[in-house]
């Protein structure tokens, strides 16, 4: 099966399966990380499949980032391929689980394969611009964070804090 196949499927399989409530991890980001990775690992020597399969499902597991159970994705991914994607190969599992549970900024994980390298890359670009900027904001109203600290918006007299400003992360 092709790259684009593999996309198609996978892009059916979460229409069908997967929650579209939370727009800032929606279809639509997966497809903007895969689009980004391609272009990144354009001329290595990177398994596709693991990249695409990895870009297409890191944030299948959506809970906030400060949950304790976030880390669940890269099992969630390995079932979910055995289960409903057969032909998909097995042998290739374990990059595609490392690759999603290193991509995370704040799981702090080095990934250790160039693949996990790429979504990492990719999912990070994707956090950057108009897109970017409008993610970091939504997922902070999920999480209740406040826009700013009131007496010190910029941080000049006191310690950066992201988890309870959200100017703060820039």
């Amino acid at each position: 099966m092709t790259s684009e196949d593999w996309e198609r499927h996978f892009h059916e399989y979460l229409e069908q399966h997967f929650p579209q409530d939370d727009k800032a991890h929606d279809i639509a980001h997966f497809s903007r990380v895969w689009k980004t990775a391609r272009k990144i690992m354009q001329f290595t020597d990177a398994d596709e499949r693991i990249v695409l399969a990895a870009c297409y499902f890191h944030d299948v597991v959506n809970l906030p980032k400060n949950h304790p159970e976030r880390h669940l994705a890269s099992r969630q991914t390995q079932k979910i391929l055995a289960d409903y994607f057969p032909d998909f190969p097995a042998r290739l599992y374990g990059g595609v689980a490392h690759a999603i549970e290193a991509h995370s900024f704040s799981a702090g994980i080095t990934p250790e394969t160039l693949e996990a390298k790429i979504v990492q890359d990719a999912d990070r670009l994707e956090s950057l611009g108009a897109i970017g900027l409008a993610r970091v904001f939504h997922v902070a109203g999920q999480l209740g964070r406040g826009l700013f600290h009131a007496e010190d918006p910029l941080a000049l007299h006191r310690p950066l804090d992201d988890v309870n400003y959200t100017f703060d992360h820039f």
